[in-house]
Formats: structure tokens, C-alpha cells, sequence
């Protein structure tokens, strides 16, 4: 094999959201030439349509804001909502949970040095915040930003998939209830004001994610990193000893073979769009929320190097309504207001419909494989339309009620029939819980128990802001099927962000962050932003390592790493350059 280079830099990433663009970042501010490779002729990843969250226990904006939080009570919660280590295996290793918490700060505050400005989400709580270390408030975002200033890199970006307007996660448990309570009518105040302000002096303000995506991007535009589009890393190059020295990428102008001097960093997501592997390792085609570049390409190129993987039968699972001709909408707050419930096909609950949402998508699977829940039904009756934001409605609408994703009745008999559950089941599960929102105590299933359910419910329902009978018609059935915001297994790492082989050694030259990655969360999702706070600071840490190393000559001879079959690539766009 020709040891032939079309290029050469310091530090090649690939994949363009969270986790490769943070890399960059660091990269390029510790003086290393980078180059980020993207698999689709638009950056941003899976990232540019998320919340925006960054879960960073005892943060420095925690600490302004007077939460107290610290090390040991971060570590504490891991252990409490991930679990013990022997448990989880070496994806969440104790060396990994500590350079995951110990790599906030730094994180942090480079990007804030190089003009991130971070707001703090102070009522948002961890998703079991009754257990050991449990907090409110870990969770950050940027402040909305003006999309104008990056300006011819704005086209190139995923903005069309972000939310198009200055909202934060922050706001949206209250501006679900904007015209209900009054917390909610003033957040929902303060929005419109912020929107306002935004149009009236010529601003295109972008939150969420976003907002967190165009803040990193202008970082890597001022810093001169370059962007390749539509290139994805189809192959590592390992030298004689094994060490990762390049990587071959395709563009529709053809291969290039690119040197990295000091490593590739693998950020370019998990392989949610990847139908063969979903259903071989998930036993589903799954409904993701992922951006369509989510096809394990960069898994597949790490483990073609020999690395390791794991936790691959997980996602970040969570409930979402199918939409006819569109992505499936993730839900939240609707399946957790009052006046709602979630029955599988016979017409019977099976878990707390307020519980984290990958609990729910966890718990909704293991119900399928007993009795038929994939899928399940969200009921809910006239109250809860008339006060609570229900987005997929509003997006699906009337094809929604024509494909019987939606469907309305005048009474829960009939409401029944037409979704086809055994009626007397279904008629004394509806007693039941109307029992329970009557004393305040779900007993079967706690919904309603802790903050982090309450976070989504509605303060004026008494005794629990959870549980509202079901008892005023017209009544509604929305269809609910396992949705994800991604996968979650991948390269396992140690707590370098360097892959290790199936022996558990280092693969040397070789980083990996982000859902390319076995998740240091484990099977759970301790908090708002466990994605993207992660794959944030493992980007980080990858590059401080990979600046620390000496860079090596490629011992001949050198050739791309054996690899499975290819993965499908995306529809080739015209080869772009982002400098």
C-alpha cells in the first residue's frame, strides 16, 4: 500500500456536532493545524436539533448562581443513578466518571473564553433527584445568539433543523403552560419580548441547540479551522506498529488520504439511521430524532482499527409520536401533564408516564416483549388540550387523524373501540387512576413523587401536579412509539477519549467522543443534557491529550484498516470547504 499523503495536519476530526467541534476547538486553541471532516454537505450534526443542554455537575455557573454542588456529590449521583462500576462494565469506568467531572470546568471555561456565553437552567433537576447527590440546577445552555454572525457559514450550517427561534430549554416547561398558570404567562412574556427584541433590531436569535451549535461553529470560523462538507472518514490508516496515523475520506471528487501528526478524533455520532444495525442490535427500525448522517461510519472505522465496543443494544431512548411524511416527534411535557395517561393495546398503564425518558423507552420495550405495547397510547381528555402545548398535533395534524395517529371520541367507551382496547380493561384502569389523582398517590407507579416529575407538571392540579382524572370528553388517543435522540454504544475509551482494543490496550492515534462512543452514562440518563455534556467534554479531553503527544513518523508500511461491509454513505453533495 502506497504510503502516499494528500494531506497532512495535526489533528483530524471527524463529525461536525458537540463532541467535533469542541474537539476542534481545543485543538486549534492549543496550537495544532485541525481539520474537521463532515459525512453530510451540512454541519452541525444531531446536536443543531437538540435542546441544547450540557449536563456539567459543579459547574462555574452553578457556583455564580449560589447552587451549591461538588466533586464528590457529582461522583455520588453517578453511582446512585449510573450505577455501581462493576455493573456497567469499562464504558463507565470510575477513571471515566472522574475525567468526565473533573473535564466541567476546563470545558467550560475555554469555551467561554473564546466568547460562549452560558446561562445556567436553575429549576431544571437530574433526572432522580431523591438519590444520593441528586441536584437542581446542573444543567447549562448558551444565551440565544445572532445567526448573522456567521454570516456565509450560516447556509452551510443544520439551521434549518434547529428550533427558529431564541428559545432555551429552560424556557419550555413553562411556556408548555403559557396561558394555564401564571408563571407561565410571564416566562411566556419574557419569550415574546426576547423575540421581539431580536426582530426589531435586525437579530436572527437562535436557542437551544442551535443556538449552542452556531456559538461553536463561529469559534472554529474565527479560529480558521477548516470544514470539509459532504467528506466522511471512510477508513483509519495505522502504521506498521498499530498506531492510527491517518484516515482515508471519500468527497465526490474522490479519496484523499489525510496524515494526522498528533490523532484522529472521531465525533461523527452512533448509527440511529442505520436500519440493518438497529435491527440486529435493537430488534427495531427505531424512530429517531438523530440527524440523517447517523449511519455508524466512524464506529465502523474504529472497530475496523481493532476497537472495542459496547452497550450497542441501548439508545437514548425516549417516547415519540410518529408523523406521516416526517421525523418522529420526541415528546415530553404531554405525556407528563395532568389529565393524561399511557396504556399499552390492551388498555392497561405500565409505568410512570412522567419518568425520565429513557426510562419510559426502556420500560415501553420491555412491556412489548410480555404484552403488545410497541405501540402505546397517550390518552388524554378536554382539559388537558385546553391548557397544555402538544407540538406533534401541530406539526402531524389533519394526516395525523387520517392514518389514525390521532383519534378523538366523546366518551372513553368509544374512544376504545376505535383503538381497540379490551374495553373493560381499559374502563377500570381509568378507575383506578382517577383514584389515584383523587388522593394525590400513584401507587402503582409513583408518577408525581419527585421534582424532576413535577418539573412538567401543573402547580394549580391538587395534590399533585402530575395526576388529573380523566373525566371530561371529547376524549384523544396519540399514538406512542420508542423514539431516541440517538444510540448510545460505540468505541469503548478510556478516560483520555483514546479507543481501546478488544484486549482493553490503548489504540495509540486514536480519540473518540459523543454517541460514536460507548456512553459513560451507562443504560441511564442521570440529567438534562447527558448527550451533549459528555461528548462536550470527552471532545476536549481528546484534543488536550492528542496536543500533549509528540508527533511521531508513520512507520511504513502504512494502509487503511480493515473494515466490515461500508456503510451506506449519504447522498453525496457537491464537495464544500468551510475555511
Amino acid at each position: 500500500m502506497s504510503d502516499h499523503w494528500d494531506r497532512e495536519v495535526d489533528v483530524l476530526v471527524a463529525g461536525s456536532g458537540a463532541a467535533g467541534l469542541t474537539a476542534a476547538i481545543a485543538a486549534a486553541d492549543a496550537g495544532l493545524e485541525t481539520l474537521v471532516v463532515e459525512s453530510t454537505d451540512r454541519w452541525g450534526g444531531t446536536t443543531m436539533r437538540s435542546g441544547g443542554g450540557l449536563w456539567m455537575p459543579n459547574n462555574p455557573a452553578m457556583r455564580k448562581h449560589g447552587i451549591a454542588d461538588s466533586r464528590q456529590e457529582a461522583l455520588d449521583y453517578l453511582e446512585a443513578s449510573v450505577g455501581p462500576v462493576a455493573d456497567i462494565g469499562p464504558a463507565s469506568s470510575q477513571e471515566r466518571r472522574e475525567a468526565f467531572v473533573d473535564g466541567v470546568t476546563p470545558t467550560f471555561e475555554l469555551l467561554r473564553r473564546l466568547g460562549v456565553v452560558w446561562t445556567v437552567g436553575k429549576d431544571y433537576p437530574d433526572y432522580y433527584p431523591d438519590r444520593r447527590g441528586g441536584k437542581i440546577g446542573r444543567s447549562i445552555e448558551v444565551k440565544p445568539i445572532d445567526a448573522h454572525k456567521l454570516g456565509d457559514w450560516q447556509a452551510t450550517s443544520r439551521i434549518r433543523d434547529a428550533v427558529p427561534i431564541p428559545m432555551k430549554t429552560d424556557d419550555v416547561w413553562l411556556l408548555t403552560r403559557a396561558w394555564s398558570t401564571p408563571s407561565g404567562f410571564v416566562r411566556g412574556a419574557q419569550f415574546v419580548f426576547r423575540t421581539l427584541g431580536g426582530l426589531v433590531t435586525g437579530r436572527k436569535l437562535m436557542g437551544m441547540g442551535g443556538g449552542l451549535m452556531l456559538s461553536l461553529g463561529l469559534i472554529v470560523k474565527q479560529q480558521g479551522t477548516e470544514i470539509l462538507l459532504s467528506s466522511p472518514l471512510t477508513e483509519l490508516v495505522q502504521d506498521a506498529s498499530g498506531r492510527v496515523v491517518g484516515a482515508v475520506v471519500s468527497s465526490p471528487s474522490g479519496s484523499q488520504r489525510i496524515r494526522a501528526r498528533r490523532g484522529v478524533i472521531l465525533g461523527a455520532g452512533g448509527f440511529a439511521h442505520r436500519t440493518e444495525w438497529r435491527q440486529r442490535h435493537h430488534g427495531i427500525p427505531g424512530h429517531t430524532s438523530a440527524a440523517e448522517g447517523d449511519l455508524g461510519t466512524a464506529i465502523e472505522a474504529g472497530a475496523g482499527a481493532g476497537g472495542a465496543l459496547d452497550l450497542m443494544d441501548d439508545a437514548w431512548w425516549g417516547a415519540s409520536v410518529p408523523i406521516p411524511g416526517k421525523q418522529a416527534s420526541f415528546i415530553l411535557n404531554e405525556r407528563s401533564d395532568p389529565f393524561s395517561i399511557v396504556v399499552d393495546q390492551t388498555g392497561q398503564r405500565y409505568l410512570n408516564e412522567s419518568e425520565s425518558y429513557i426510562d419510559f423507552g426502556h420500560h415501553l420495550l420491555e412491556r412489548d416483549r410480555t404484552v403488545p405495547a410497541n405501540h402505546s397510547w397517550l390518552i388524554t381528555e378536554r382539559r388537558h388540550a385546553q391548557r397544555y402545548l402538544a407540538p406533534a398535533g401541530l406539526i402531524g395534524g389533519k394526516a395525523m387523524r387520517t392514518e389514525g395517529i390521532i383519534v378523538d371520541a366523546p366518551t372513553l367507551d368509544e374512544l376504545a373501540g376505535k383503538i381497540g382496547l379490551d374495553r373493560d380493561t381499559f374502563r377500570a384502569t381509568v378507575a383506578r387512576f382517577n383514584g389515584f389523582a383523587k388522593t394525590g398517590v400513584d401507587a402503582d407507579f409513583g408518577r408525581g413523587r419527585t421534582a424532576y416529575d413535577n418539573y412538567y407538571g401543573d402547580p394549580r392540579v391538587k395534590p399533585n401536579p402530575n395526576l388529573g382524572p380523566l373525566e371530561r370528553g371529547p376524549f384523544r388517543a396519540t399514538m406512542i412509539v420508542p423514539g431516541d435522540l440517538g444510540t448510545k454504544g460505540g468505541l469503548l475509551t478510556d478516560e483520555h477519549a483514546r479507543v481501546l482494543d478488544t484486549e482493553g490496550a490503548v489504540i495509540e492515534g486514536l480519540y473518540a467522543a459523543g454517541n460514536t462512543t460507548a456512553s459513560v452514562m451507562g443504560r441511564t440518563y442521570p440529567g438534562p443534557g447527558s448527550t451533549i455534556g459528555p461528548a462536550a467534554v470527552f471532545g476536549y479531553l481528546a484534543a488536550m491529550h492528542a496536543a500533549a503527544q509528540t508527533p511521531v513518523s508513520v512507520q511504513a508500511p502504512a494502509a487503511p484498516a480493515s473494515t466490515p461491509a461500508a456503510a451506506p454513505d449519504p447522498a453525496p453533495a457537491a464537495e464544500e470547504s468551510l475555511a
